[in-house]
């Protein structure tokens, strides 16, 4: 059993993640998003997706073009259900920064056809993630989350969580109308502009400033 390890040293199994498409107006805008304000793009990625910090991101034969996404991550501390906003907070046992890697040829054929994007986004070791600082370590309802990735020491993306098109705690309610959110689940919370391709031999490094930080290096399966 895969388990996300918090700064503390506490640990929570992996549980089901819930990635968030286009939470950023400049990213949507570069995916050229036609989305209208209310639809949301939600996918997810099995616990088999997760890599540690110092783990390997391993590039599949299946794609020739597998792009970094960073983002702030969310683990759920209890179990969720049909929860207000006011109270999301609540549900978190704490964040992260993690990698939504994406398999982008295989997405577009699957939007081109109207297919699910389940291997383009679910492929093993697609879900890099830090440790965990526990909730307890944050201003209740801090929304200005700042993080980065870097790639061979040059900065590839900057985010702040504030720009978020849906906010952590509207995230939360969403989900939570429609999934019984259970500890260890993630929501993977959106991307900032900037998205690229990765290549053999990458290392990763990523930050959500001030609090953890997350290495990773890249491999082509063999």
């Amino acid at each position: 059993m895969k388990e996300l390890v918090f700064t503390n040293g506490k640990t929570l199994p992996v549980g089901t993640m819930y990635g968030i498409g286009q939470n950023y107006d400049k990213h949507a805008r570069e995916m050229g998003s036609s989305l209208q304000r209310g639809e949301k793009i939600i996918f997810i990625k099995p616990s088999s997706s997760y890599v540690p910090d110092g783990g390997t991101l391993i590039l599949p034969k299946i794609s020739s073009e597998v792009h970094h996404e960073v983002e702030l991550v969310v683990v759920i501390g209890r179990e969720c259900k049909n929860i207000n906003k006011e109270d999301a907070w609540d549900c978190i046992a704490g964040f992260g920064v993690g990698i939504d890697a994406t398999l982008r040829d295989l997405q577009k054929y699957a939007k081109e056809k109207g297919l699910p994007w389940a291997i383009a986004k679910g492929f093993r070791t697609s879900a890099p993630i830090s440790k965990i600082v526990p909730v307890e370590n944050f201003e209740r309802n801090k929304n200005d989350f700042e993080f980065e990735l870097m790639i061979n020491g040059e900065t590839r993306q900057i985010g702040n969580s504030i720009d978020m098109i849906y906010s952590v705690g509207e995230l939360i309610e969403f989900l939570s109308s429609i999934y019984d959110l259970q500890p260890g689940d993630i929501i993977f919370s959106g991307t900032p502009e900037g998205v690229g391709k990765l290549k053999d031999g990458d290392k990763l490094y990523a930050n959500l400033k001030g609090f953890v930080d997350l290495k990773i290096t890249t491999e082509s399966e063999k």
